[in-house]
């Protein structure tokens, strides 16, 4: 059954400040609308219960990518076509890039946000592992400032999220570090245009010789990302080399006892299973080859 469109109303507000003044005085009121990519499939099904919406749209606060001497900012609304090409990001942040890349179609990229993919709540979305596994931070703003909070803690449960009344999501910032290695691997239907039944994304931080950052996160199997904490641990203050020496067994359990996958339209729980175990336990074994 679709939505009957006359059932909705959508609002423009033309500053960053008026929207936040309306969402703070009626915060449980307004849904905001970013590229509308998630939010359009559910109201074409009949399935939006916001009935009213907040284009983000016009505000230049919420745009564009800002690159400094310590990190990348990304803004809420900025496109997985602006991630996908941005120099700096394919250069440094790469596991994003192909998240990006791999979104939909063309023109969905061209129209689907980084704060709509992260705001959406979907275990299944693309960007999270990536943003994750990078130690992101997320800036949330409302009429009384910004607040920062660490990316893995701000989704709290299948479609919920730390993002208080009043709140929207300014953007991402990622820390520029050098020596990273990255792999990120998204197991679908097909190649394009396909929901992820895994999503994985791994990277380390090498200097000096020693690990001193890793990131292993999965997503799709789990209510939220999954990041295998315990890996990430073992792995800090080896060289690649003594890393891959880790048993495959160890890693594949450490896989294990982080995810929860479950059986839907799109795959069973036993294969998620299965594929997170080995997709950890091949990126530690070929550290040194990525």
């Amino acid at each position: 059954m679709r939505a009957y469109v006359p059932d909705y109303d959508i609002i423009t507000p033309d500053s960053l400040e008026e929207a936040l003044s309306l969402l703070a005085e009626k915060p449980d009121h307004y849904r905001p609308l970013a590229g509308g990519t998630d939010l359009m499939v559910v109201f074409n099904a009949g399935h939006q219960q916001f009935k009213n919406l907040l284009s983000l749209h016009k505000f230049s606060e919420l745009k564009g990518i800002e690159v400094t001497d310590g990190e990348v900012e990304i803004r809420a609304l900025a496109t997985y076509t602006d991630v996908r090409y941005h120099p700096v990001l394919k250069e440094e942040f790469p596991m994003l890039c192909q998240a990006s890349s791999e979104s939909g179609a063309g023109a969905i990229q061209n129209r689907g946000t980084i704060g709509g993919n992260i705001g959406n709540g979907s275990p299944a979305a693309d960007t999270p592992p990536a943003l994750a596994a990078y130690h992101a931070e997320i800036d949330l703003i409302s009429r009384e400032g910004v607040r920062t909070v660490p990316f893995r803690s701000f989704q709290t449960g299948y479609k919920q999220m730390d993002l208080k009344p009043g709140e929207l999501i300014r953007g991402v910032r990622l820390k520029r570090k050098p020596g990273r290695v990255h792999h990120y691997r998204k197991v679908g239907t097909r190649k394009a245009q396909a929901i992820s039944k895994v999503c994985f994304a791994g990277t380390v931080t090498v200097d000096g010789g020693k690990i001193t950052e890793a990131g292993v996160v999965f997503g799709s199997v789990a209510p939220t990302v999954a990041c295998i904490t315990e890996l990430e641990q073992k792995l800090t203050g080896l060289s690649l080399a003594e890393a891959t020496k880790l048993s495959a067994e160890s890693v594949r359990e450490m896989a294990k006892s982080c995810i929860t996958p479950i059986d839907d339209i799109r795959s069973t729980g036993e294969y998620r299973l299965k594929v997170s175990m080995n997709l950890a336990a091949d990126f530690v074994k070929n550290l040194e080859n990525l």
